[in-house]
C-alpha cells in the first residue's frame, strides 16, 4: 500500500477570486458561484493522507461498505469487485443482461440501511435483451455470507430510458436521511424533452420506497396519474453523476454534467425545475446542445446552481460526498466532488441553510495525479474512499486528514 502526503490549497470563492453570475440569479438567499483560476492559496490548510488502497481495477463506479470492514465495488464493464485489505477478488453474479456500452453499464451501487441482516444492496444498471439495449434499471441483490456471490432478488425499478451508445445513462442511488432511495439520473441525450418531461424518469432526482421502487407520498407530485410522475423529485437535469445527503440536516446535493463547461453543483429541492430543456419548449425535435444549463429566460422559476464551472471550464463532476468527522478539523462538513475531466477533488464549503458557497478547496497533489476520479464515498470511520476511471490498473483510494 502506497502512502503520499498532500496539502491542500484553497481558493476563496467570496474574496474576488470569483464573480457571481448576473445573468443566473440565485433564488433568495442563494448565490451562484463559479469555478475559480487555478492559483491562490489559504494559510493554515490541514494536510491530507492519500493510500492506495487496492489496484487492478476497471472503470470503478461505485462503492458500498461491509460491517465487517471488507468494500463493496461495481465497475462498469459489469462485474462486481470484493476488496479485503486490498486483495481484490470477484463475486460471481449474473450480470449477462448488462448492456455495457460507452457510459452505459454496471454504476450505481448502495448498501441497504439493514444490510447486516438482509444482505441486500441495490445497483443502477443499463439493461439488454437479445443485444438489444431496452432501459436503464435498478436492480436489488444479494451478497452471499462470504461475499463470494451475489444472487439477484428483483428489478426494482425499470423504464428508465437508454441510449443504444450507453449515454448519459447517470445513474447514482443514495439513502436518504429518511431512509428513501434517492436516485440521480441522465437524460440520454437523445429525445430532447426527456428533462422536462415528469412522465419520464430520465434526466430527474428520483425519491422511491427501496423496498417496492415507487415513488413515496409525501413526493412533490404524489398526486399524479402517473406512476413515473409520481417517483419525481426534481427534474429538468442534464446528467446527474452525484447524489450527496448533508449529516445532520437531511439536505440534498447534486453534482452533474453540463453540456461545453456550465458543470454544476445544485441544492436538490422537493418539486424544484433545474431549467435544462435542449427541445426548447418543444419547439425543435432534435437535442440541442447549445441552450443554458439553467435556462432563466424559459424558466424563471428554475432553480440556479449554487455552483458552475463556467464557460471556459469543465470539470465533468462525478460521486459526491461529504466529510464527516472531528478528525477533519475545518474540512468537516465540507462536500466532496469528484471530478472526471478535472481529474481532481472539489470541497465546497457550505453554508448552514446549504444556499450559499462560503469556500472551495483543492487537494492539490490530487490533481492530475490518479487520472478520472469516478466514484466517492464517505466510510463508516469517517474516511474518504475514491475510485479512478483510467480504464486499466484503477484504484481505489483512502483519504484522511494527516
Amino acid at each position: 500500500m502506497r502512502v503520499r502526503k498532500i496539502g491542500i490549497v484553497a481558493f476563496a470563492l467570496l474574496t474576488g477570486a470569483v464573480t457571481a453570475c448576473s445573468a443566473e440569479a440565485p433564488e433568495p438567499g442563494g448565490n451562484t458561484a463559479t469555478n475559480p483560476p487555478s492559483n491562490g492559496t489559504t494559510a493554515g490548510a490541514p494536510a491530507l493522507q492519500v493510500e492506495e488502497v487496492a489496484s487492478g481495477l476497471e472503470h470503478g463506479w461505485d462503492l458500498g461498505f461491509l460491517p465487517d470492514g471488507r468494500i463493496l465495488v461495481t465497475e462498469r464493464p459489469a462485474r462486481f469487485k470484493l476488496i479485503d485489505n486490498g486483495e481484490v477478488r470477484e463475486v460471481r453474479a449474473d450480470l449477462s443482461s448488462v448492456h455495457v456500452e460507452g457510459e452505459g453499464g454496471l454504476m450505481g451501487l448502495v448498501l441497504h440501511p439493514d444490510f447486516e441482516q438482509s444482505r441486500q444492496f441495490t445497483t443502477c444498471q443499463t439493461h439488454q435483451q437479445d443485444g438489444e439495449a431496452v432501459d436503464v434499471r435498478l436492480v436489488t441483490w444479494t451478497l452471499s455470507e462470504d461475499g463470494g456471490s451475489a444472487t439477484r432478488v428483483k428489478d426494482l425499478l425499470t423504464g428508465m430510458p437508454i441510449n443504444d451508445s450507453g449515454r448519459h445513462s447517470g445513474c447514482r442511488p443514495t439513502i436518504a436521511a429518511d431512509g428513501a432511495l434517492l436516485v440521480g439520473t441522465g437524460d440520454i441525450a437523445d429525445d430532447p424533452t426527456i428533462p422536462q418531461d415528469r412522465t419520464s424518469l430520465g434526466g430527474k432526482v428520483l425519491r422511491v420506497d427501496l423496498e417496492t421502487g415507487e415513488g413515496l407520498p409525501d413526493n412533490p407530485f404524489a398526486s399524479s396519474d402517473n406512476a413515473n410522475e409520481r417517483r419525481v423529485y426534481s427534474y429538468g437535469h442534464r446528467n446527474v453523476q452525484g447524489v450527496a445527503v448533508r449529516p445532520g440536516s437531511g439536505q440534498v446535493f447534486t453534482s452533474e454534467h453540463g453540456p461545453t463547461g456550465f458543470d454544476e453543483m445544485n441544492r436538490s429541492e422537493a418539486g424544484a425545475n433545474y431549467g435544462w430543456d435542449p427541445s426548447q419548449g418543444g419547439t425543435v425535435d432534435f437535442y440541442d446542445e447549445d441552450v443554458p444549463m439553467t435556462d432563466l429566460e424559459r424558466f424563471p422559476d428554475a432553480v440556479s446552481p449554487l455552483w458552475t464551472s463556467g464557460e471556459t471550464s469543465t470539470e465533468a463532476p462525478s460521486g459526491a460526498a461529504f466529510l464527516s468527522g472531528e478528525q477533519w478539523g475545518e474540512l468537516d462538513g465540507r462536500l466532496a466532488v469528484v471530478a472526471l475531466r478535472g481529474q481532481k477533488v472539489l470541497l465546497f464549503d457550505l453554508n448552514e441553510q446549504g444556499t450559499e458557497v462560503t469556500d472551495l478547496s483543492l487537494p492539490t497533489e490530487l490533481n492530475d495525479s490518479y487520472g478520472r476520479l469516478r466514484g466517492v464515498r464517505t466510510a463508516p470511520d469517517g474516511a474518504l474512499y475514491i475510485t479512478t476511471s483510467e480504464g486499466s490498473d484503477d484504484k481505489l483510494l483512502r483519504i484522511t486528514p494527516n
